[in-house]
Formats: structure tokens, sequence, C-alpha cells
């Protein structure tokens, strides 16, 4: 930097005002300074220069957010802070470093070093962050917009609600400090973050805003910022905290400081080892290791006795070859850990306020984007991804109800997953330099399948029989399309240890193991044996007719079991013909043939003729759709199986 910068951006920082122990003094002209940092900031070197100043100077700590305490009360000011300085300065300063560097770690040792500090002034920034003023003013301005109706808010006050999103954002994705190593039930700064943020009551307006159909433009931020909040948690270990200690967690704990004391222990004896016997003889004589050769024809020699051959080495002394960085295995970037008792009982609480509330509506809405896009913004899928993971697996650990997460089970999702998949593979391949990138979301849609299969194994043991009939649904269609069948054996095939971590590894065998398990049940319950009953054989007499063994009459459901996975694949893949219902030539009128209707699709599902039930169900729905007798005009397929399961049980006094 050179000293004029380093001056002028001093005295420009000096310029914002002064802090004289119990109130900060502004400045007459800190509007005008803020914006020439602001300008400094737009016009920075590709060495952040100016970033690296601000971050050292602690500009932020020492006078950015006193202003932002202090002075909230001049709405102007602090409007023009909130809409320019938390845009352009604060926004700016705590955005993601890796975004500056066009999201890949730099390998040049200069812009290396600079990434390095970059993201230490950000996790000092972060330590800051967590008064919980900060928090209590931006959600007390937040939820006064809230308050309004979309159409008296305005463009500006629509931007300061997304800039404090944009805030909140960037605050939560600081990563951690590798020196602050927290045991776990240790509050970390992400924790005292996440717990500012609840007392000040941001976690309640993100809920607000999540189940509030009016504020769908922030649903992807809030889903961004969820993940964030929840990225240590396990799903199974929060929902099954309590206000106490359960006795696994007591005997995890015990076992952990046992063996954190059993190893310093050892090292403890190591070095007594090492200094008692520092003082070696060389007179002391030497060894032969028996039944083994040295390299001529002599007896191996060695200077000290083995308790066990096995301790001898021969490379003990030998350079060890270093790996090259390409060919070294894939690390599991993840680092799941157990927060503090009272952070895990207000995650909990809001996990469970977002199921009820904001699951539903928030994964609609980002489906929908997301396969809508053509720019097919990969940050948003990854989110939504891992939230259909974490919460999925966080419902089936708590109180399993279908209800709270019904949008995202059906065969629709197993297809998304499945095509995220294929695609994240294939970016594995054609975007080298990438690679953790796209291996770390190749894991995170292995994981969502994964959560999906368990989901439908957990479905099966549900007491209410609509649910057991849509996993039904669900499992007819992954079993007997081949894309959804060989996708895991597709993975297994696929896997390399150098683009691929242990864990996902790991993860992959347990996903192809429990589809296993589900096929091998799925197919044993729908084998149908035939019984075959012998017949003493007579001696025919004279002219009389052998009579043939009529087979034994099968049930409803023997049927229904049989043509239930032909019928799944046809509502699906086969071509439906346009049929007429009713008889026009007919005198009955044609309100009156509603009924011949149902009889004839029970009539043609029952002699598996099924394209031509199919179209007739869909044509009836359309000229009767009064009562939803044929089901409702926007009747998913789910839906529409059971409404043809049911017609095919029904006793309408035909066959």
């Amino acid at each position: 930097m050179s000293d004029y910068l380093s001056t002028e951006l001093a005295a420009t920082c000096a310029a914002l005002g002064y802090y004289d122990g119990s109130k900060y003094h502004l400045d007459k002209h800190c509007l005008d300074v803020i914006k020439d940092l602001i300008k400094y900031l737009r016009r920075d070197s590709e060495s952040h220069v100016v970033r690296q100043f601000l971050g050292q100077t602690k500009v932020l700590q020492t006078d950015l957010i006193k202003i932002f305490i202090e002075h909230y009360d001049k709405l102007e000011l602090w409007d023009v802070l909130l809409r320019q300085v938390i845009n352009q300065l604060i926004i700016n300063i705590t955005s993601p470093v890796l975004l500056l560097f066009n999201e890949q770690v730099p390998t040049d040792k200069i812009q290396r070093t600079i990434y390095l500090k970059l993201i230490s002034y950000t996790q000092s920034y972060k330590v800051a962050l967590i008064d919980g003023h900060i928090w209590t003013i931006l959600s007390n301005r937040l939820s006064e917009i809230l308050k309004l109706d979309n159409v008296e808010r305005g463009e500006e006050k629509e931007m300061i609600v997304e800039r404090i999103l944009i805030f909140i954002r960037n605050v939560l994705q600081i990563p951690p400090d590798e020196n602050e190593k927290r045991v776990d039930n240790d509050a970390t700064v992400h924790d005292e973050v996440l717990y500012a943020l609840n007392t000040s009551g941001i976690v309640d307006l993100l809920v607000f805003i999540a189940s509030n159909r009016s504020e769908q433009q922030y649903h992807l931020q809030v889903l961004e910022i969820i993940s964030l909040m929840l990225r240590d948690q396990n799903a199974c270990q929060l929902a099954k905290s309590g206000l106490q200690r359960s006795v696994t967690e007591k005997e995890k704990d015990e076992a952990t400081l046992l063996a954190a004391r059993l190893k310093e222990k050892e090292k403890k004896m190591e070095k007594v080892r090492k200094y008692a016997g520092a003082r070696h003889s060389h007179f002391g004589g030497t060894y032969i290791v028996q039944n083994m050769k040295a390299i001529g024809e002599n007896q191996l020699l060695c200077h000290k006795p083995y308790q066990n051959i096995e301790a001898l080495d021969f490379g003990q002394d030998k350079k060890k070859v270093v790996k090259p960085k390409n060919k070294r295995p894939m690390t599991d970037p993840r680092n799941e850990r157990t927060s503090a008792l009272s952070v895990r009982l207000v995650l909990k609480e809001f996990c469970i306020e977002f199921l009820n509330a904001a699951y539903n509506s928030v994964m609609r809405y980002a489906r929908s984007s997301i396969v809508g896009d053509a720019r097919n913004n990969q940050s948003e899928v990854t989110c939504y991804l891992w939230a259909l993971r974490f919460f999925m697996e966080f419902n089936r650990h708590y109180k399993f109800e279908v209800k709270y997460v019904s949008e995202t089970i059906s065969t629709g999702i197993f297809h998304l997953v499945q095509r995220q998949m294929e695609h994240y593979y294939d970016m594995i391949i054609t975007d080298k330099k990438k690679i953790p990138l796209w291996s770390h979301r190749l894991h995170l849609a292995l994981k969502a399948y994964q959560e999906l299969l368990y989901t439908v194994l957990a479905m099966d043991q549900s007491t209410d029989r609509s649910v057991r009939e849509s996993s039904k649904v669900i499992k007819s269609n992954v079993f007997y399309v081949p894309e959804y069948r060989e996708t895991i054996l597709s993975q297994l095939l696929c896997f390399d240890e150098l683009k691929m971590s242990r864990q996902y590894l790991i993860d992959l065998t347990t996903t192809a193991h429990v589809f296993l398990k589900m096929l091998s049940n799925y197919c044993g319950r729908n084998k149908r044996g035939m019984v075959v009953q012998k017949v003493k054989q007579t001696r025919q007499k004279g002219a009389e007719s052998v009579q043939k063994v009529q087979p034994p009459a099968r049930s409803l459901e023997e049927r229904w079991d049989e043509i239930s996975p032909q019928l799944s694949i046809v509502m699906q893949e086969g071509m439906i013909p346009q049929v007429v219902p009713f008889d026009a030539a007919s005198i009955v009128p044609i309100d009156d043939q509603k009924v011949d209707a149902m009889k004839k699709v029970q009539k043609l599902l029952r002699s598996k003729d099924l394209e031509q039930a199919i179209g007739l169900i869909r044509a009836a729905r359309e000229v009767w759709p009064e009562n939803d007798s044929f089901g409702s005009a926007n009747i998913t397929a789910e839906e529409e199986f059971l409404a043809l399961r049911e017609i095919f049980f029904a006793d309408l006094g035909g066959e």
C-alpha cells in the first residue's frame, strides 16, 4: 500500500467521529466520509488494499458499530447507513471472502496470504457482532417494515428488508476460527450469534417471513440463512435434545473424557521413556534376529531388543514420499458438533415452528424457482437439498408427521434429486478446477436421496392407511423405473477416492443397503405363489369328459397388487386414449350416466385394460366435476392413483 493511500484512508476514518468512553460523537461530515469509504471500496485493487486497511484498523468495531447502535434514532442517517453503509460498507466488509476470489481458494502464495488475512478480519468482525443491541435495532426496524402492506412499503423499504437479510447471511457464513477449538456443549462464536439473533426476535421474524405467502420474494434468502444457522447441527441429535442430558449423551461425554485422560497419560509415559532412555551406551552390544537374514548370508543385527518382531521397521529413517495434491484422497469438509444446551433448545424450537408453519410453502416456492430458472443457480439448489435432508430427518426423529413434509415426499422429488446427482457427477468430470465443490454438492444430494428412502421406510410403519398407500405408490415408481432403480448402482460404479471423500463412500454404501432392503421387502410382499392341487388319477370310463381342476378364486387384494405397479407406470408413461364417458344416443340423461361410467372404469381396471380406464376416469372428471366423484380438477398423480384404487375395491353391483 502506498503511503499516500494509507494516509488518505487513515484521515478519512478519523473524520467519522470519536468515542469518549461513554458516547460516540459524530463528525459534522460523517455522512460524506461514509460515502467516501464506499467509493474507496468500489475502486479497490486486486490486492484488496482498502479492505485490508479497514480490517487492520478495526473501523467496524471502533466506529461503524457504535454509530449504528447509538444513533439509530436519527432515522435519516440510520436509513442511509442501512441502505448505503450496510449495502456497500458493512455488507461489503463482511461479504464472503471466497466471492472476492471467484469462489476458488487462491493457490498463489501472495494471493493466498491476502485471502487468509481477509478471513481473519471477518472472523474478528463476527466476534464484534455478538452484541445483542445490533440485532435488537435490526429486529425493531424489520418488524416495523413487515407490519406495512406490500403496497405501502415502497421500493426503498423493500430494499432495506433485503439488505438486513443479506447482512444476517454474511455474518452467519463467516467460517469459524481454526484456533477456536471448543469442546462439545461449549458455546462458540457462532452459537453466541445465534443466541443474540433469538433474544432480539429476528429468528421469529424469519419464521414469519417464511410462513407469509406475500413475502415469497425473500423465501430463498431465508432458506439460505436457515442453512447457515444449522450448518454445524446434527438433525437427529437436535430432535432428541431435552431440558436435561440424556443417558446416551452422558455416556458419550464420559467416554470422551476417559479417552482424553488415557491419551494424556500415554503422552506423559512417552516423555518419561524418552528422557529416561536418552543416555544410550554405544557399548551395549548388538542383538541377532533369528530366522531372518540380512542382505548377505549373515544373521540380521539390531541394536535393541524387540518384544514383537512387528516392531522392527526397516523404513524408519527413510524419507517419506509426499503424494501430489491431485493424488491425495478427498477430505470430508463436514464438522458437526454439539452446541451448548441452551442454543440447541432454541434451535429445536425454531425447527419445530418452521416445520409447522413454513416448510411446505418455502420448499414449494424454492422448487418452482429451481425448476423454472434457466440459469440454475447452484447455491439455491444446494440450500434446497440441504433443507430437504435436514428437516425431513428432524421430522423423522422428533414426531414423525407426514403432513409437515408432504411437499418433499413424491416421485417428482426423487426425480429432482436423481437429476442433480447426475449433474454434479458430470461437473466433477468436466470442471476439474472445482472438484472439491462439486464433490461436496454430490455428497449433499446423496444425503437427500438417502433421507427420502428413510422417510418412505418410516411411512411404511405408519398407522394411517393412506400414508402407507402413498408410500406404496412412490416405491412402485422408484423400483420399477430403471433410472431410479439404477441410480445408486451407477454411483457405486463411478466412485473415485481421489474425487470423493471416504464419508461419501460410507453414506453411499448405507444408501445402497437401505435401497436393497426396501426392494427385497417390496418384492417379497408382492410375490404371489400359485398353489397346485394334486388330483388323484382315476380310470376314465367310456366317453365321460374329464373335469378340469379350476384354480382357486383370487381376492381383490391380490389382483390389485398385481396391477398396481403396471398402473403407476401407465399413468406416467402410457399413451392415454381420448374416451367419451357417456352415450350421447342413449335416452338416459347424461347426469344419470355417472354411475355407469364408474362401473365401466371398475370393469376396465379389473380386466387389466389400464389405458382405457385412465382415459375414461379423466374424461369423466371433466364431464362430472361436482362432488369430486372422479377426483378434483388439480389432482396429483398420487391422489389419482388412490382414486382408482377406491373404484377398484368399491362394491358397485358389478363383478
